[in-house]
Order: structure tokens, then sequence, then C-alpha cells
């Protein structure tokens, strides 16, 4: 089968790779019927990653199941469905807990599973004709019926972790106002937390960028947009989001936290000369709680295609083009995109 493969910096290329082949009972086989790109995407592309070539691209899909094992039973041949881009079993103890971006069965660095580099990691990356699947079960999640593969593709990824920084902490907290400090790489995380914090009913949503495009699109979805990152607001939020991977966005959104306010950083900061000015004096006076990691993609995915299915949020605002596969490497190298998907 063909694969888009990433060999260096700006460096990608159609190669025959060996087709998948099921190794066990609980295994399955998927064809790719949509891909997103990630914001992490675009840094491994210009070759600003730790994750070395050669390797295919592309973690972020809903396919459609080609094969199964005998001992599968959630998904049989025809379903669509999110593939995750973590590895998760199912049935070990954190699997069980609802932590399934860290399952115990696999090394760590095999957690990460599609599209981040070959070394420990094996199953490949979703811009390619088939997927191989461990844990069928336990990792394929069906889409609902009626919602397009294009919406939904971003479940794997960067729509749920846009979900997890906001989603849950409205439930909590409903209407709670919620600051976004967005602008990292291509931006759609930041974008999906504030547009997805609107469709859920905070009385207020502040996204902060220098980009006028993003800006622009934030402000479709009727969120309040600033182009600065300024020294502070005048206001405190119960919920804060960094999606800026600048050292200034994370301590805006550390110092504008309310009482018992929660922070989460989506920003991956690879460089460690960036040195972020936490404010612990503050946080430890207002009982602040900050969150940074990974998702848990299959633990929260689900959710994330509910408020899908319900039509009070679209992502489709936020994709800058929908592009055939035979095109990828075009668009990819090109890097003017918020977010890229990838259709047969």
């Amino acid at each position: 089968m063909r694969a888009v493969t990433f060999l260096g910096p700006d460096r990608l290329e159609w190669r025959e790779v060996a087709d998948p082949v099921l190794a066990s009972d609980g295994e399955a086989i998927v064809r790719p019927l949509a891909v997103a790109t990630c914001d992490l995407d675009d840094v491994i592309v210009l070759g600003g990653s730790p994750f070395q070539p050669p390797f295919v691209l592309g973690h972020e899909c809903v396919a459609e199941v080609v094969e199964v094992g005998d001992g599968v039973r959630g998904v049989t041949p025809g379903d669509r469905v999110v593939v995750p881009f973590q590895i998760n079993c199912g049935v070990c103890a954190a699997c069980l807990a609802g932590r399934t971006g860290n399952c115990l069965t696999v090394p760590l660095m095999s957690t990460y599973g599609f599209g981040f580099g070959a070394q420990g990691t094996r199953w490949g990356g979703f811009l390619a004709d088939l997927i191989h699947v461990p844990y069928a079960d336990a990792m394929l999640i069906p889409v609902p019926a009626g919602l397009a593969s294009e919406t939904a593709a971003g479940a794997s990824d960067n729509l749920t972790d846009g979900f997890r920084a906001v989603g849950p902490y409205l439930a909590e907290r409903p209407g709670a106002p919620v600051l976004v400090v967005g602008g990292a790489g291509p931006g759609s995380i930041g974008l999906y937390a504030a547009a997805q914090a609107k469709a859920l009913r905070s009385e207020r949503v502040l996204y902060i960028d220098h980009d006028v495009r993003r800006r622009g699109i934030a402000e479709s979805y009727g969120v309040e947009t600033l182009d600065h990152i300024p020294d502070r607001l005048d206001s405190r939020f119960p919920i804060t989001v960094d999606s800026s991977n600048e050292a200034r966005g994370l301590t805006l959104a550390l110092e504008s936290m309310g009482r018992d306010g929660v922070c989460t950083s989506t920003s991956i900061y690879f460089d460690p000369a960036v040195r972020p000015a936490f404010p612990l004096l503050s946080m430890y006076t207002m009982n602040s709680t900050f969150v940074t990691g990974r998702i848990h993609a299959r633990r929260d995915a689900p959710r994330l295609l509910e408020l899908l299915a319900s039509g009070r949020f679209d992502p489709a605002p936020v994709t800058t083009r929908v592009v055939s596969f035979a095109d990828a490497i075009e668009a990819l190298l090109g890097h003017e995109y918020t977010k890229l998907v990838f259709t047969p």
C-alpha cells in the first residue's frame, strides 16, 4: 500500500509500505475516509519536533472498518469509526481508570501510536491506504449516524484536546467565563476550545491571538477577541486555556485564574529556553489548578462526538481546506493552513 512518509524537514514522499495483516483475534484493519492535520504536524514537517524520520504521517482520522479478528465484538466491517491517536488496551489499570493516554500494556512511547515516528511506535500513520489497529474493541469509536466523516476526523486528537480544556469544567460550573490564549502553530486547538466553550454556553469567551485570520474565525463563533497578549487582564476567569506556546501566554493564563480556577495548557514546550513565570503565591491563594499533558483521547472523544452530533458546535469554520489524498503532500508543504482535512 501507499503512505505519505516524512523524510526530513519539508521532505515528504508517497512510499510503498507493507500491507497490514491481522496478528491476533482482537485487531482490526481500517481504511481512512477523512484524515485531519494536527497542529503538531506542521511542526513535524518543518523539522521542529524530536520525532526522527522516516515515518508515516497522520494521527487524526475517521475510517471504515475493513477486517476484524475473530475476537472483535464492538465493530464490524463497514462501520465508520474514529481512531484515537493513542494505543490503549482497555483492560489495564490505567485504561480502566480512564487514563487511556497512558496505557500500561505498551511502552510509553508506543502510546503515541500513530504518526509520531518509528522509534517506540510501530503502527504507522493515517495518511495511508490502510491502518492496523491493535486493540479494536478498546480503541475504535463508532461515528454517530449522520455526522460527516470530515467533521469528526479531528476527534482523534485536536477537537478532543479543545474539549477537555473546557467541557468538563463548564459542566461543573455552568456559564463560567473562559479565557483562551491561542496562537501556537496552525492554531486549531485554541480555536476549538473557544468555539466549544461558546457552544457549551459560557457567558463570556475571550480569545487572544495575534493572527487576524484566526481572530476572524473566533468572532464567527460569537467569541470576543483581543489581538495581543497583555501584561494583565482587568478580570479573572474560572477557566483558562493556554494554546499559545509562548511563555507570556502561559503566564497570562495562570495569572488570570479566578477563585478555584483551572488552567489547561494544550501547548507543547519543546524549547527548554521557554520559561514562563508561575505566579505561585496567587495560584496558592486562589486554590488554582494547572493541567498539562497529553489528552486521554479514547476517554474523552465520545463526549466530543456527542457535542458534534447535537449540532451545537460545527468545526467547519476552522477547516482551511478539504484536500484529496492525491494533493496531500503539496498542501502540507504549503504550511498555510489552520486545519486540513484529506479525503480519498
